[in-house]
């Protein structure tokens, strides 16, 4: 039986081509969480007025991969101690943030981070996951699909090939 994870690391172009390399992962869908808006849209978080962060949800099978490791990958690209800012990408939609759907996930993570080398320089929130709106369908696979557009080659790519080098065992 799956199960879900929803991360926010930034923009959810980059975090979604992560994961979607990883075996055990089945899907990862880009959206928006944490805000008061209902059903916003791309525009509208952008904005930094909605609240929300642009994340990932994404749907995994235990048996092949587990929530602490996907958490592991979660700190390893993007840089969790910088407040509201990934790169040149900055406000409060790129925030770095988990949000969990049971309080055994939510302790999970906090022992995870206070775990962490450089725990006290953490900024990413943990919370729980209250509604997660799926961002509009141009979003999906969104690096695949532009991989010669200037942010995927010069943000997206160097990322991504540095983690492929990094999780070469975990790749699908």
């Amino acid at each position: 039986m799956s199960k879900f994870a929803y991360f926010a690391g930034g923009c959810f172009w980059c975090t979604e081509v992560i994961y979607l390399n990883i075996r055990g992962v089945i899907s990862v869908k880009p959206g928006y969480a944490g805000g008061h808006l209902p059903n916003p849209t791309y525009e509208q978080v952008c904005s930094g007025n909605s609240g929300h962060a642009e994340l990932v949800k994404i749907e995994y099978e235990p048996k092949q991969v587990d929530y602490l490791s996907l958490v592991d990958i979660f700190f390893n690209t993007h840089n969790p101690t910088t407040l509201n800012r990934q790169g040149s990408d900055s406000g409060t939609q790129y925030r770095s943030a988990i949000f969990c759907i049971n309080e055994a996930e939510k302790q999970m993570t906090i022992n995870f981070i206070k775990n962490l080398y450089n725990s006290d320089k953490i900024v990413t929130e943990v919370n729980m996951l209250d509604v997660f709106y799926p961002a509009e369908d141009y979003h999906k696979n969104y690096y695949n699909i532009n991989k010669n557009e200037p942010y995927c080659s010069f943000v997206i790519t160097p990322k991504l090939n540095k983690f492929m080098n990094s999780y070469k065992e975990m790749l699908k």
